[in-house]
């Protein structure tokens, strides 16, 4: 889905896991389940070949200690192509539009520097897919109680399945991609209609360490924090996504991540869009942006 967040090596399997594919079909009725087989029927169908076709544009705000950034990003065909907007909530100095548009230029015109940027999205989604197939195992599930669903939260209308979760003891990760959830536990909300999770909020409540701590380790107290919502008849995305995370890479250096970023105005586009046209409908739409700036 939303493949354009660059973090720390370490930390991408927990961002990826938040980022979870959309899935269009409805769930039948089914008969009382227990807590797991949900989780597990939900990450069936969220993963399913063919399950989030739709391609959408957006903006996104992040925010940081360092300030905030908004971007514009559409979903193409050839991945996901953005283009920054505003900084601290003012728009960009005309030379750094400039700057903006030679880059995207530059994606356009240089074959190999695309692939690297696909590759890159694959990896992200493989590793996302590898996450979300381990949820129903690396975790016990316990019920807590119901939720509405909002514009921001699932489905308005919709009732959502609250869920309580903790490490599964027994779990044994196999690689260091699965590793970050043996020491995570939270909550996770569930709509058990549309079969989306609609929320997930973990808390690291042990140091999580990856390949034997050499490669690194993430500290006790890291939280996350991803919400999704039906934004379009059909189309669930990410309404918001929040990380705060300390750590230590290859025993020597030392990370800290913190960020909060909120995804809206989210609209259509054709599902043939190639990236080229993605990059040329970003700059009409960063042009339009800019002049609504400029009015009194």
């Amino acid at each position: 889905m939303q493949a354009i967040r660059s973090k720390a090596k370490l930390v991408i399997p927990i961002a990826v896991v938040l980022v979870v594919t959309a899935a269009s079909a409805f769930c039948a009725d089914r008969p009382a389940e227990s807590p797991a087989d949900l989780v597990r029927r939900t990450v069936q169908r969220e993963i399913a070949p063919g399950n989030g076709g739709a391609k959408v544009m957006f903006t996104d705000r992040k925010q940081s200690p360092h300030g905030s950034q908004t971007k514009l990003i559409v979903d193409t065909g050839e991945g996901m192509a953005g283009i920054l907007v505003g900084v601290n909530d003012k728009p960009l100095t005309a030379e750094e539009r400039q700057a903006e548009q030679a880059r995207l230029s530059g994606l356009v015109s240089n074959p190999e520097q695309l692939k690297k940027k696909q590759k890159s999205e694959k990896e992200d989604e493989e590793r996302m897919t590898r996450i979300m197939k381990a949820l129903p195992e690396a975790f016990l599930y316990e019920s807590d109680g119901m939720a509405a669903g909002s514009q921001e939260v699932g489905k308005v209308g919709d009732q959502l399945v609250r869920l309580k979760f903790r490490p599964n003891p027994r779990y044994s990760p196999p690689s260091h991609v699965e590793q970050v959830l043996t020491g995570m536990q939270g909550y996770i909300l569930i709509d058990a209609e549309q079969c989306h999770i609609a929320k997930i909020d973990g808390t690291l409540v042990k140091d999580v360490g990856f390949g034997w701590g050499i490669l690194g380790r993430l500290d006790r107290g890291g939280h996350f924090l991803v919400e999704q919502a039906e934004v379009l008849k059909g189309e669930w995305e990410v309404t918001h996504m929040s990380l705060s995370f300390n750590g230590r890479e290859l025993l020597f250096k030392s990370f800290n991540i913190k960020s909060d970023e909120v995804f809206n105005d989210f609209r259509p586009v054709p599902s043939s869009l190639s990236f080229a046209q993605g990059v040329e409908m970003l700059k009409r739409q960063e042009a339009e942006l800019a002049q609504n700036w400029q009015k009194p």
